[in-house]
């Protein structure tokens, strides 16, 4: 499209507006995430649950506000789809030396979507592609510290350590150290035969999340890079060194798209995902902007991933593997690892929740500490596909079960609303396929991942194993949010003992069941958990078949404790009995 030369003022004042907004945002964005070290250091761990939520609604916020005045600066001319295509040009030129010009382009689409509802991508008034031509020229700097290996592992350890030093002391810097390096050559003893290596390369910036800071970085051994991540806590006596983590899965599930996002201050967020990607290749670049906080580039990253993907593979989309959901219909691209969901427009007996009611469950878990255990879940608003990209199975479940969500125009199918996830194996699945020694550590991290739930104030609701899924790593997380709540809102009993024979034989509860009451003896016979698995929930994870357990968690909730989850084995602790 072309706009006319009269127009360019009110195109300039358009961008002007919108570049404003995002400056806005992006400053507000560093406050609040620089709070993180000062939090860190005062121990404040409510302040960081707080300063999470705040970052999250902050673009929402900034997004209306700049609706509302680019619809005041345009007035008449604000759906002029052509004066839009001069405004995109206008604002090009704005944000062309930013180093961080990826997220400007991004923020600019949601400015556009919004005033347009455009179905599908428009890139006449939207970067449908990153604007090569204003990508900005390396710095000089890298955005690591390169630190040359010493006489010791130790002394190099203790040199990064107190290089990032924080205004609450290490409780013992040498002994840090010391188990540090002890762990760290060990590790690469078992890798290379020797723990010689060139240098250590850390992230100028500290990583913050819940109670934790990370150093992130690598090893270099010629052209091999290793992992390096130490995990830092600060109880009571000072900080200390809690882990070092040294292989790709380990920092993956650092990173994993099941935990809160990262409080990290960076200049030039596409390099620093370049680093990351060397540490993790496997990880989308879409999750690795999704861990940092940039959640909104996060799904534009990976929209364009999954458009090119279809273009070039001409995949088909097909319904997932596992039991049919009563409130989602839930598809998937074998050849991609997401799965698809969309509210049906009514839910199967016993559902009894509305589809706003779903929407607000999913921004529950949006917007809280997912400990590692709650998936995270993109939402998407209008988007189009083509037709030959789903099976007749799917469009058929889509037509009956959703149609006020999915509209089929001629060779388009285009989709009002969904959540993308990364696609896990169903826990009831694969506790079948599994062998003995998988099915069992499957099992014991289910009752860890409902434990580490309750520990963040998340009841799951639902507790069968089909809402569970288990990850590449091995580990058990929960994906089904229709019933998810805090866990001070229930009220966990214990079950009255019947007084006579015919109370006992009664098909209905002769008691008063409020609305909110939970029988945790009643958890097991639901489950359908047989045999040797069964024998294992119940030596490891017995308690929490007896309210008292829950009771404890509340109380301890109330109390505003907020409770240790680990993002990694307890075995990797370098003081084992730590904290």
């Amino acid at each position: 499209m072309t706009h006319h030369a009269a127009d360019l003022p009110l195109a300039q004042s358009g961008a002007k507006a919108i570049a404003q907004a995002f400056d806005d945002y992006h400053s507000g964005f560093k406050a609040i995430t620089r709070r993180a070290k000062s939090r860190f250091e005062e121990r404040d761990w409510q302040g960081v649950q707080r300063d999470a939520v705040e970052r999250l609604d902050l673009r929402e916020r900034v997004v209306n506000q700049a609706v509302a005045d680019v619809r005041a600066w345009l007035g008449a001319e604000t759906l002029n789809k052509s004066l839009w295509a001069g405004v995109k040009n206008c604002y090009s030129t704005l944000i062309a030396g930013r180093d961080d010009f990826e997220l400007a382009e991004t923020f600019f689409n949601s400015v556009t979507r919004r005033i347009f509802t455009t179905v599908g991508v428009d890139p006449s008034i939207e970067y449908a592609a990153p604007d090569f031509k204003t990508r900005p020229l390396n710095a000089a700097r890298p955005i690591y510290k390169v630190y040359p290996r010493k006489t010791t592992t130790r002394d190099l350890i203790k040199e990064i350590l107190a290089d990032y030093a924080f205004r609450a002391p290490y409780q013992d810097l040498e002994e840090d150290a010391a188990l540090a390096a002890e762990e760290i050559d060990r590790r690469l003893r078992g890798v290379n035969g020797t723990e010689q290596f060139e240098t250590a390369e850390i992230a100028r910036t500290v990583f913050y999340r819940n109670k934790g800071a990370f150093l992130i970085g690598r090893i270099r051994r010629g052209a091999r890079l290793t992992p390096l991540v130490l995990a830092l806590l600060n109880p009571e006596p000072g900080v200390v060194v809690d882990a070092a983590l040294m292989t790709e899965s380990e920092v993956s599930i650092v990173f994993s798209f099941t935990r809160s996002y990262f409080h990290v201050e960076v200049e030039r967020p596409s390099e620093l995902i370049k680093f990351l990607k060397t540490l993790m290749p496997r990880k989308r670049v879409a999750e690795l902007y999704i861990s940092i906080g940039h959640h909104k580039h996060g799904k534009t990253e990976l929209y364009r991933e999954l458009m090119h993907h279809l273009s070039n593979f001409g995949s088909q989309f097909e319904l997932a593997r596992g039991d049919r959901g009563m409130v989602m219909v839930v598809f998937t691209l074998p050849s991609f690892n997401v799965v698809f969901k969309i509210i049906r427009d009514q839910f199967s007996y016993p559902k009894t929740t509305t589809r706003r009611e779903v929407m607000d469950k999913y921004q529950l878990v949006f917007k809280h500490d997912r400990a590692g255990r709650l998936v995270d879940a993109q939402e998407f608003e209008h988007l189009q596909f083509g037709r030959e990209h789903f099976s007749d199975e799917l469009l058929e479940e889509l037509k009956h079960g959703a149609p006020d969500s999915v509209v089929v125009d001629g060779d388009s199918v285009v989709v009002k609303h969904l959540y993308v996830e990364r696609r896990l194996t169903p826990l009831n699945l694969y506790l079948r396929e599994a062998g003995p020694e998988a099915a069992s550590e499957a099992i014991m991290d289910y009752g860890q991942s409902i434990k580490d739930m309750a520990a963040t104030n998340i009841f799951p609701g639902d507790l069968l194993l089909k809402n569970f899924g288990v990850t590449r790593h091995g580990r058990v997380v929960f994906y089904d949010y229709d019933e998810v709540c805090p866990l001070t809102d229930c009220n966990f009993r214990e079950m009255p003992q019947a007084s006579s024979l015919d109370e006992e034989m009664d098909a209905e509860p002769w008691f008063y069941v409020g609305p909110n009451d939970i029988f945790p003896e009643e958890f097991l016979p639901f489950l359908g958990l047989q045999g040797d698995v069964k024998e294992i929930f119940l030596r490891a994870h017995g308690d929490l078949l007896r309210a008292a357990f829950w009771t404890q968690m509340q109380a301890q909730l109330r109390a505003g404790e907020v409770m240790d989850v680990f993002a990694y084995r307890q075995s990797k602790r370098l003081r084992r009995n730590a904290g």
